[in-house]
């Protein structure tokens, strides 16, 4: 009667003890596509402005769909790069591990180019295509996007310095070493930036580190002018670099400077990393708070010149930033469609769901809008110098986009998460780093404000930043009522900004907002055109997923449909 139950009496003779650990209904992983091939907004782009680059674009395109490529970008964001001060015998070596993922990631990204296509161009439009490269990456991983960017801004300083011209040529490598050697022994090298302080953050003139002037000697062929810098940087990203323009005071004047981490001796420069940060997201790219004591560095450009001299490898920095920011949006588009497509509820697929079907196409026009603004952008930037009305046009229209896309950037990664529920919020899937990586953009190389202050002061500076800006607007004038409206309403918006600085942000975003709507209307199809302009530039509602009666489920889909890139 009391007898103990055996575990063969409790379960069925038939029951399959590892039925419940079959999976049903999971999306598929979102690998085996080209992110290139299969974009038909890029893909057009690039056979429109560039498509001698389209093999180029299309070898990298393969890597964002690789799944060894995909594993890479988890395990380097997932080993984190450690801070070596000392070695073992208790030498001051100041210097960066990273896991191997990571230098396999950087060399992938210096063999296609992303950092120095413009420069090693063999076709017209160079900053566009590699443009193009800066996008697709970012859809591969974002840390690496750090050295690439500035790789990229650099080359500017560099060539524009004789005594630099060594660097200017190293820069355009494509073969990634990880090492000290000193630059003329390297087969090409990383380059970063070290500007901010505690005390300044982005107001530069803020700088407290000091520069004394100590020799001229010849450095590689030309007359360097070596200074010893004192002084403390509270942002230095990617401190393991091979060098790095940085700023200093020399007599109170804000100067620009170019600091070897290996001196022409071989010996090694004083440059004390104090600690790595411990980000929200970029995690597997460092950063860093350096120090100064001694350390020696070539004079880049006059004394008291240093903010003008930065400022000029800016514009670079910017594009790129928005470039990034549009491929980090796209890259989450991507995996929020895969994830919808391939899984299923309510009776079929998530994506045909009206509610999903909403959201999605939603989030579609927002990355296709996104990716035109920046490529319209880097098509600018190539005219810069040779025409006076697109060299306007980039002035004013590089900070309004780096503001516009990095702000918006955030908002689209929020939503595709929320299109994977809480299958998107752990660290196995990308989406949650995509998340954490999102805001960063918005802060580097100036806030959201800092960039709306420099559209009113390119404006008020120069009227033909202005006029430029209309002009490309009138240029689609009668092809859209909406469009036409806005444009309209535009001046006065824009003229209560320049008298008023408090204005500067809501003019900032509806000059955005109207070049994407009239890149759309060059470029875009019927569908995607109607549901921007019944949208963003009609007052709709800032949520994704309320494009309204007036847009209909069938031209949902087909929107979505244009925007599948794995498939």
């Amino acid at each position: 009667m009391n007898a103990p139950v055996t575990p063969a009496q409790l379960q069925p003779a038939t029951a399959d003890r590892y039925a419940t650990h079959v999976v049903h209904n999971q999306a598929a992983p979102a690998a085996g596509f080209n992110a290139f091939d299969g974009d038909a907004v890029l893909t057009a782009a690039v056979a429109r402005e560039s498509p001698w680059s389209a093999p180029l674009a299309s070898q990298l395109g393969q890597l964002a769909g690789d799944a060894d490529v995909q594993e890479l970008a988890r395990l380097a964001n997932k080993h984190v790069p450690e801070l070596r001060t000392h070695d073992r015998y208790g030498n001051r070596i100041d210097w960066v591990d990273f896991h191997p993922a990571w230098h396999a990631l950087m060399a992938l990204a210096w063999r296609h180019q992303v950092h120095s296509l413009a420069f090693n161009a063999t076709g017209p439009q160079p900053h566009f295509a590699r443009a193009v490269q800066s996008y697709l990456w970012n859809q591969v991983e974002h840390g690496v996007g750090c050295p690439t960017g500035m790789a990229y801004a650099s080359h500017a300083g560099c060539a524009a310095e004789p005594a630099l011209a060594i660097w200017a040529a190293k820069v355009r490598g494509t073969q990634y070493e990880f090492s000290r050697k000193e630059v003329a022994l390297k087969p090409s090298v990383v380059i970063g930036y070290a500007m901010t302080e505690k005390q300044g953050g982005s107001d530069l003139r803020e700088t407290q580190t000091t520069a004394v002037f100590s020799h001229s000697a010849d450095y590689h062929g030309a007359v360097a002018h070596w200074y010893e810098l004192s002084g403390h940087k509270w942002f230095c990203s990617v401190p393991q670099s091979d060098g790095f323009f940085t700023l200093a005071k020399v007599a109170g004047e804000v100067t620009c400077f170019f600091l070897p981490r290996t001196l022409p001796d071989g010996s090694f420069n004083r440059f004390f990393i104090q600690r790595l940060k411990d980000k929200a997201g970029n995690r597997s790219n460092a950063s860093s708070e350096v120090e100064y004591s001694g350390t020696l560095a070539i004079r880049v450009g006059p004394e008291g010149g240093g903010i003008r001299e930065i400022l000029s490898h800016a514009h670079l920095t910017r594009l790129d930033f928005a470039v990034g920011s549009a491929g980090l949006m796209r890259q989450a588009l991507t995996l929020a469609l895969n994830h919808c497509q391939t899984r299923r509820g309510f009776g079929g697929p998530l994506a045909r769901q009206p509610m999903l079907a909403n959201v999605l196409a939603d989030m579609a026009v927002e990355v296709e809008a996104a990716t035109l603004l920046a490529l319209r952008v880097a098509r600018a930037t190539d005219a810069i110098g040779q025409d006076a009305q697109q060299t306007a046009f980039a002035r004013v229209a590089t900070p309004m986009a780096k503001f516009f896309n990095c702000s918006r950037a955030p908002a689209v990664a929020n939503e595709a998460l929320q299109c994977h529920g809480g299958n998107g919020f752990i660290e196995e899937n990308p989406m949650a780093r995509i998340y954490r990586e999102a805001p960063l953009n918005s802060v580097w190389e100036g806030t959201a404000n800092m960039m709306c202050m420099d559209v009113r002061r390119a404006m008020r500076k120069d009227a033909a930043c202005r006029e430029a800006l209309l002009q490309d607007l009138h240029a689609v004038r009668g092809q859209h009522k909406a469009f036409d409206a806005f444009v309209a309403g535009l001046g006065p918006l824009v003229d209560a900004m320049l008298d008023d600085e408090f204005l500067a942000r809501p003019a900032s975003e509806a000059l955005a907002r109207a070049i994407q709507g009239a890149e759309l209307l060059r470029h875009s199809t019927p569908e995607v055109i109607d549901a921007f302009m019944r949208t963003r530039l009609a007052g709709g509602s800032a949520m994704f997923g309320s494009l309204g009666a007036a847009v209909g489920k069938a031209q949902a889909d087909a929107i979505v449909d244009r925007a599948q890139v794995a498939r």
